[in-house]
């Protein structure tokens, strides 16, 4: 029943940042408790998923942090989760560190040692690394750390490499989603980017359509799985327009037609000159009948196009949801989109 109850936690969260942190939950069960832990992941340059979310000015230029960073945590702060760390997970053994996290302050520069500090990660006295590894690929590590000097035996080091071994396949099939998904992105971009470049003054229309909508998606309360949707939806909106701009809409929603995964992108491509009025196309949709992802992608659109908020409001409760109107305004003026 132990087994039925770790897997259900396990898939109840299927991300990468769920499943880890069941993984070290269950990592101190199996050590008798009274660890704290964190998960570190090894990622290839380019995979950093925040990092392709953030607008191009707000990227950074690659550096390590692109490589190994905290994935989740057990007993440790919350605001841990997301820094990059260098540290005693580089070689694929399980290994208990007597020096507690000596190694760990030795391997990463002095900014970093308040974090650190904060987290209290200085008492600790011993720690056990177990390399998570995927067929021979370096998925990262699960970090247990304990505050008094007891040893952790061999056996209970097996046990918890094996359960290491046990999850690293559902890690690796999550991180291949995650390429995939990636894969898709840079395509759509890519096709969309031709098809814009046919016109000079189109060109980045669609990037920044789809940076305002999923800003938007995100004050709205969507999920990262939503806001993915949405992505597409913004990027693809006008690619209907490749046979001319009359009912470009429902063209663009016929590309999609036959991806269940983009069911609700395909309706806000097929919606988004819709009115909150009831005066838009194809179908003269009003008010809440708009599919929520076509009122976001709408607002979204217009306040690329129009570049201020006095027009925009103008719009609020005529052309455009004014609820969404006002939620556009506030996440811009608190990160003004490009």
């Amino acid at each position: 029943m132990e087994a039925v109850r770790v897997l259900n936690d396990l898939l109840a969260r299927p991300t990468h940042e769920g499943v880890l942190e069941g993984a070290l939950s269950h990592a101190s069960f199996l050590l008798g408790g009274n660890l704290r832990g964190y998960a570190v992941t090894h990622r290839a340059q380019g995979q950093d998923r925040a990092a392709q979310d953030r607008a191009p000015q707000d990227r950074a230029a690659p550096d390590r942090s692109a490589q190994d960073r905290v994935a989740a945590v057990f007993g440790y702060p919350k605001a841990l989760v997301g820094t990059p760390l260098s540290g005693p997970w580089a070689t694929l053994r399980t290994r208990v560190l007597s020096d507690g996290s000596g190694q760990l302050y030795a391997a990463n520069p002095p900014e970093l040692h308040g974090i650190l500090d904060t987290c209290g990660m200085r008492d600790v006295a011993l720690s056990l690394v177990v390399p998570v590894n995927d067929r021979g690929r370096n998925l990262g590590a699960l970090v247990l750390d304990r505050n008094s000097p007891e040893d952790i035996g061999t056996a209970a080091q097996e046990l918890v490499t094996r359960w290491a071994t046990a999850i690293a396949p559902l890690l690796g099939l999550l991180e291949s989603r995650e390429e995939w998904k990636l894969t898709a992105r840079q395509v759509s971009s890519a096709v969309v980017e031709a098809f814009e470049s046919q016109d000079f003054d189109g060109l980045g229309h669609a990037q920044a359509v789809a940076e305002a909508s999923v800003k938007l998606g995100r004050a709205v309360g969507l999920v990262d799985r939503e806001l993915d949707e949405l992505w597409f939806a913004a990027t693809l909106h006008d690619l209907g327009k490749i046979h001319g701009e009359k009912g470009h809409p429902q063209v663009g929603a016929n590309f999609l037609h036959g991806v269940p995964h983009l069911a609700q992108a395909q309706k806000a491509v097929r919606h988004h000159h819709e009115r909150w009025d009831g005066q838009g196309e194809p179908d003269k949709l009003a008010g809440e009948d708009i599919p929520l992802y076509a009122r976001i992608l709408a607002v979204a659109n217009a306040y690329v196009h129009l570049g201020d908020f006095e027009r925009l409001r103008g719009e609020a409760g005529k052309g455009l949801d004014a609820r969404l109107v006002g939620l556009m305004e506030k996440v811009s003026a608190e990160s003004p989109a490009k």
